[in-house]
This record gives structure tokens, sequence and C-alpha cells, in this order.
């Protein structure tokens, strides 16, 4: 397998970021690690392997990015008005400088994609820049900035809670149109540590049906759990549907 490591000086952060590129062609995926994890982290839990048939046969090329989990989402005794700062600079580190490199290496519209903390990451960035991406596979996600901020709010991180932002859109803003162009595929276990998932997730469904989006919100057995072992199952059960959808598009 084709397995590149790229190292670049972001803007946005003010340090290196790092990232892992797995394929040569097919459709590019954006790919966002799990809770304070770095590119590596689909290769140490398996799911490289777990999808390497479609990546040899040349259907995705994943690339998969660094986070600052550690320095936003995370620390709940740092001031909020920095962690709120800091995941803003991190949505334009991968707006601004990420995506023109993906760009640069693969001309197709990228999906984006993520599990847990990386589902909230893919659905944040799908949600605010619907132009940049023509779908979104996000897996047990916690869509509440809430669970995080403890309650707090302030404009910044507004930007990053789709369950703030998304009811107080225009019916007619011309995203809603973008998104249903698109393929939305939310989905969660109802098993172990998928508790917060599925409350989320049911409210962003309703504010979806609100709004006339048409997101697949799937929701699986009370044996699903919030771990990798899921998730395998999950890519390998959602990701054809978004290649055949994005094909069909195109």
């Amino acid at each position: 397998m084709y397995r590149e490591w790229i190292t670049s000086y972001s803007s946005a952060l003010g340090r290196d970021m790092n990232m892992l590129i797995y394929g040569q062609g097919g459709l590019p995926i954006l790919c966002f690690p799990t809770q304070d994890s770095m590119c590596q982290n689909y290769e140490d839990f398996g799911m490289i392997d777990n999808l390497a048939d479609f990546i040899d046969d040349g259907r995705i090329q994943l690339f998969v990015v660094d986070t600052v989990d550690a320095e936003s989402w995370s620390p709940k005794d740092w001031d909020k008005a920095g962690r709120a700062y800091r995941q803003e600079q991190y949505f334009e580190y991968i707006t601004d400088e990420a995506l023109p490199f993906i760009r640069s290496r693969n001309p197709l519209l990228p999906a984006v994609t993520g599990f847990s903390l990386g589902a909230n990451h893919a659905v944040i960035c799908f949600l605010r820049r619907p132009d940049l991406f023509c779908g979104v596979i996000a897996l047990s996600g916690v869509y509440d900035s809430d669970c995080f901020f403890d309650g707090w709010m302030d404009p910044v991180l507004y930007e990053s809670s789709p369950e703030r932002f998304l009811p107080n859109m225009s019916p007619d803003h011309p995203y809603i149109e973008m998104y249903n162009s698109r393929t939305m595929i939310l989905c969660c276990g109802q098993g172990a540590w998928e508790e917060d998932g599925v409350r989320t997730l049911k409210n962003l469904e309703r504010i979806f049906a609100e709004k006339g989006i048409h997101a697949w919100c799937d929701f699986w057995g009370y044996d699903v759990n919030h771990d990798w072992p899921w998730w395998f199952k999950q890519m390998r059960y959602f990701l054809p549907i978004l290649l055949e959808k994005n094909a069909e598009r195109n």
C-alpha cells in the first residue's frame, strides 16, 4: 500500500502539523482521528487494514490529519475562550491549509469522516463548508458543545456548535440545498458509551427534519458499542453507499 507522511508548518496554528496519506487515487477522504489522537490513529487501531482493499483498488485515498483536541475540546480546566479560539484556528487550518493540499494531490471533491470526537470535527467542517465536501460519514459523535464546555458559549464556539447554529439557519439558506446535494451519513450504536451520542444525534436528526435537510441518521443496536470493532463494520457498510452516490452525481 502506498503510504506517505507529510509534515508542514501551519500558519493558522503556529506549529508543525502532520498528515498521513494512504493510496494514490480514488475518492479523497479527509479523516479525523479520535479524541486527542494524531495522524497515526487509523493505522495504529487497524482502520487502514480494515479498508485496505478500497485503498489498494484505487477506490479511496485517505488523508489522516493531526488534532489539537488537547488544546481545545478536552482540557476542561483551561480558559474556555482560549479553547474555543484554538478550535477555530484548527478549523482554519483544515479549510485553508489541509484541504488545499489535498486538492493539490487529488482534484476530486473530497468526503470527510471521523469517529468519536473525530465525527464532531467531520460534521462541523461539513455543515460549515458544504461547498468543500461531497459527503460525510460520522460515527459515534457527541454533537453538543455543552458536553465539552459545561454549558458555556461565546460567538466563536457557536460557529463550531451545529446544535446551536443550525436551528438559526434561514430556511432559504443556500447551504440547505447544498447539504441535500451531498451524502450525509451520521451513525451511532446504542450500546456501551454511546448514551450521549444517541441523545445528541437524535437532537440533530430533529433539527435536520425541521430544516428539510436530508441526512441519514442511523442508530445501530443495543450491542453496538463506542469502539473500533464496530466502526470497522460501519465504515465497510457505509463507504460503498457514499461511493455509489458520489458516482451517480458525477
